[in-house]
């Protein structure tokens, strides 16, 4: 591997996202107002504990950010972190402990449980789909079709679950697709080929009229084995193979493996957990799946509750 896509860290943006959707969650609950249920029949000064249970085995994410969901929330809430994020865990065991104020412990519950459930969902099925691949040469991939808004902190998720991160946003990486070759057509007549369209891309990014701190790479999809040459030839970092069957990825990789070899090629489309691994062994270096992050289901964690 050459250079990847920065991987998704707990970094500044990804701790400001949090705390943007954690005010947001709040708002959801409370509507700037107060949890009324909580304020009828607790009274005040009364404390409590509460443990994470994990009700289901998987792979958490997100309880390396309970500290900052707790500073976000302005509550006076101790906590102790028994497991740590990409951890795998078993159903029963305890992910972390609470204690506080009872009024507080019982109006962050959901906002924390939410987080995390869908975040070691994420984690969990990005494992599944990790632990499908063994013994290739594939890599997973995220991809953009994230919520709208918890795309570093789903990314970071797919980190925990040992998947790789794609490219965060349209900024910090060149992919050119089809829909991009078909604008061209306006003013060329015809479908601009991918060999151009690669050339033009590494022409903007040296001209300097953008600064990058990394040189972007430059990929491109294409969606049939006619385009292959095309793209080899002006030799971006990647190519995209779109919806290809599995005999169709074979003869690209090895016509890649003969006439441009340090070109990577990745797979995508109609990839799921029946497909993923037929997929990898036709020899692509990576496989990127949407339905890391668009079709995760929560991985079930309780808030078991106890009085102290």
């Amino acid at each position: 591997m050459k250079h990847d896509y920065q991987p998704q860290t707990i970094d500044p943006p990804l701790l400001d996202d949090l705390s943007q959707l954690v005010r947001l969650a709040l708002r959801e609950d409370l509507d700037r107002s107060m949890d009324i249920t909580t304020m009828a029949i607790v009274p005040a000064g009364l404390r409590g504990s509460a443990s994470l249970i994990a009700r289901r085995p998987g792979i958490v994410a997100g309880i390396d950010l309970i500290e900052a969901m707790l500073q976000e929330m302005d509550v006076q809430i101790e906590w102790s972190q028994l497991v740590g994020d990409g951890q795998e865990v078993q159903a029963g065991q305890n992910l972390a402990n609470l204690s506080g104020e009872a009024r507080e412990l019982l109006t962050c519950e959901r906002t924390i449980l939410n987080f995390v459930c869908r975040l070691s969902g994420i984690a969990t099925l990005t494992r599944h789909y990790v632990d499908a691949v063994q013994g290739t040469k594939a890599r997973v991939y995220d991809t953009r079709k994230t919520t709208p808004g918890w795309r570093r902190i789903e990314k970071y998720a797919v980190r925990c679950g040992g998947g790789h991160n794609h490219r965060l946003g349209l900024h910090d990486g060149i992919l050119i697709k089809d829909n991009h070759l078909a604008c061209r057509a306006v003013v060329e007549g015809k479908l601009l080929d991918p060999a151009t369209a690669v050339q033009l891309a590494r022409t903007f990014v040296a001209s300097g009229g953008v600064k990058f701190d990394t040189p972007p790479m430059i990929e491109i999809e294409i969606d049939r084995r006619e385009q292959l040459e095309s793209a080899l030839s002006a030799a971006p970092d990647i190519v995209l193979l779109d919806n290809m069957s599995n005999a169709e990825l074979s003869e690209c990789v090895a016509i890649r493996d003969r006439t441009a070899p340090n070109v990577e090629l990745e797979a995508s489309g109609g990839v799921n957990l029946r497909t993923i691994a037929g997929i990898a062994g036709t020899g692509v270096d990576r496989i990127s799946v949407g339905a890391l992050t668009h079709s995760a289901p929560i991985l079930d964690i309780g808030l078991d509750w106890s009085l102290v």
